[in-house]
């Protein structure tokens, strides 16, 4: 993952706290559907930014160098 990407699954998950506390969202289903909503958040946000640099986001490269993916194996 680059820094973009990064700062987009971060902004998914903050809105989708934030959804479901305002929802006060209690069991699957409610947070379920506040999870939905934090990630139309992100994405819409990631959408915008790439329609106005006409650069994608999403990368197919780890954000972990070589050297870090051999320390996991």
């Amino acid at each position: 993952m680059d820094e973009a990407e990064l700062i987009f699954t971060a902004l998914a998950e903050l809105s989708t706290r934030h959804i479901a506390e305002s929802e006060k969202a209690e069991g699957y289903r409610p947070n379920e559907s506040a999870a939905k909503k934090g990630g139309r958040v992100s994405g819409n946000a990631r959408k915008e930014l790439e329609n106005k640099t006409d650069k994608k986001v999403v990368s197919k490269e780890n954000f972990l160098s070589d050297d870090d993916k051999k320390k996991l194996k």
